[in-house]
């Protein structure tokens, strides 16, 4: 019998993908350019099961069943490249190549249209949930050439993470690198949610002076209200890790965060759209500034800038934290599917985003309870600007505010960075404000550069220039080529 697919690539998630399509029904071929890890894998955690191997690329094709669906879980870059490259000569018209890495969606744009010229059809593919979700369920977010979709779909949704209804976290995103282009923003939300958490974190143990036993347990706490989520529930895990000499495993971590690139694209991609994602932006400056350890310890002692303690009823802190986290997280998000939105109208991808936020409920890194929300209230209104205007969301964020600000204004006090927790509460202050400042800047432009501005007695689209010194001439710069 013919195989359902194949699979190049077998780190952990290659194989842990490999053993969750075995266990769902799937015959499927391993293949790694060093053989000897097919063979280990076959003899290891593979062994009697009906996963077969393959020595060469033109093994693993012989052994499929037409359409061909081959699955490639390798680095991205060149070698996604390389492989497409070798397998295209031996594929026939309506076979499937899948890119389930990390790729940047430009990528996939390119490799979808070069590839449908060729009639091979092409696949990039979100993959989320680390090893865990690979081998038991992940959130899969699939995009690409749509004639694929029906010929993939019965194996990405059995092997997908379900909700608690059942329904697969795993659905047709859109065209060319939609698929890929979500998942980048599902990471850069995820960067900024692991930032946002490790401000709390901070907040408690250098403002409030907690113990890790003590804030294990309120991070345990926490996941047992709408702040319910697997970044919040690995944290409480992690306070609660003790190394083997007793003493809490987090504190012996260098604190110097590193990173793959998907939060840069993430903010690379808003600044090019114009979507003011200032906290994921923000989570990203934060590990880069993370990284100069060396340069921060010779900083810190040339400023005599401690952390204060915070003075107060701790429970009542606790609970302003905790208000100012969940306001954040939405934003976090919400910023998210302002740039998702953004870039679904650019692009002519249609997507739907409740369907974006189901596949997110279950299995992926920032799956949370309120993903069901999110859903919904795309559901009520698929024509959403922005998460905190559906009442759901508008009602916490407004309710979190005082607690918010409360918390933020200490941590600047104290000297506490808290550089997202910051960042969200001023775009929400900024988006929540009708007159801006920026009245002055359009003044300041026109002024040394003639770049014009709109008055708020005409109407909108009309535009003018003053010549401010009177030295500077009436001709805009709107209206000549330099």
């Amino acid at each position: 019998m013919k195989a359902d697919i194949g699979v190049i690539g077998l780190a952990v998630m290659g194989q842990n993908l490999i053993l969750n399509m075995n266990d769902n029904g799937f015959k499927v071929v391993a293949y790694n350019r060093t053989v000897e890890k097919v063979e280990e894998f076959l003899n290891g955690a593979a062994k009697g099961t009906n996963i077969v191997g393959a020595t060469s690329l033109e093994d693993l094709v012989s052994q499929l069943a037409t359409p061909r669906k081959v699955m490639l879980m390798v680095r991205a870059g060149d070698v996604v490249d390389q492989f497409i490259n070798n397998l295209v000569p031996l594929l026939d018209e309506g076979d499937i190549i899948i890119d389930g890495g990390n790729t940047n969606y430009p990528d996939t744009n390119r490799r979808v249209a070069a590839l449908r010229e060729k009639g091979i059809r092409y696949v990039g593919a979100g993959v989320s949930g680390g090893e865990e979700g690979a081998r038991f369920g992940p959130s899969i977010m699939p995009g690409g050439d749509p004639e694929a979709w029906p010929h993939v779909k019965p194996i990405f949704q059995a092997i997908a993470a379900k909700t608690d209804k059942g329904e697969a976290c795993c659905d047709w995103v859109g065209n060319d690198g939609a698929g890929h282009f979500v998942k980048m923003v599902h990471n850069g939300i995820e960067y900024g949610d692991m930032q946002l958490i490790s401000e709390a974190y901070h907040f408690m143990k250098e403002g409030l002076g907690m113990s890790h036993d003590e804030m294990q347990q309120i991070f345990a706490e926490w996941n047992k209200t709408e702040l319910d989520s697997y970044l919040v529930e690995i944290t409480a895990e992690i306070l609660g890790y003790k190394d083997e000499d007793g003493e809490p495993l987090v504190e012996k971590i260098l604190d110097t965060a590193g990173q793959k690139g998907t939060g840069k694209w993430t903010g690379i991609n808003a600044l090019d759209h114009g979507i003011p994602l200032t906290l994921i932006t923000e989570s990203v400056f934060a590990r880069c500034l993370s990284s100069l350890k060396d340069q921060r310890e010779e900083a810190e002692k040339l400023f005599d800038n401690p952390i204060s303690h915070i003075d107060g009823d701790k429970a009542e802190w606790l609970d302003a934290l905790r208000q100012a986290l969940l306001a954040s997280k939405i934003i976090s998000y919400a910023q998210g599917f302002m740039l998702i939105r953004e870039a679904s109208e650019s692009n002519n991808w249609s997507l739907n985003y409740g369907n974006v936020a189901l596949m997110w409920r279950g299995g992926c890194i920032i799956r949370s309870a309120f993903l069901g929300n999110i859903r919904d209230a795309f559901d009520t209104n698929p024509e959403l600007a922005f998460l905190g205007l559906d009442p759901y969301f508008k009602d916490i964020l407004q309710g979190c505010l005082p607690a918010w600000r409360k918390v933020v204004a200490k941590s600047f006090e104290a000297g506490l960075p808290m550089p997202c927790m910051s960042s969200a509460l001023t775009f929400l202050n900024g988006y929540t404000t009708a007159r801006l400042p920026a009245n002055m800047l359009q003044a300041q432009r026109d002024y040394f550069g003639a770049h014009t501005y709109e008055r708020t007695d005409k109407p909108r689209g009309e535009f003018f220039h003053t010549n401010w010194t009177g030295k500077g001439g009436n001709t805009a710069s709107t209206t000549y080529d330099v």
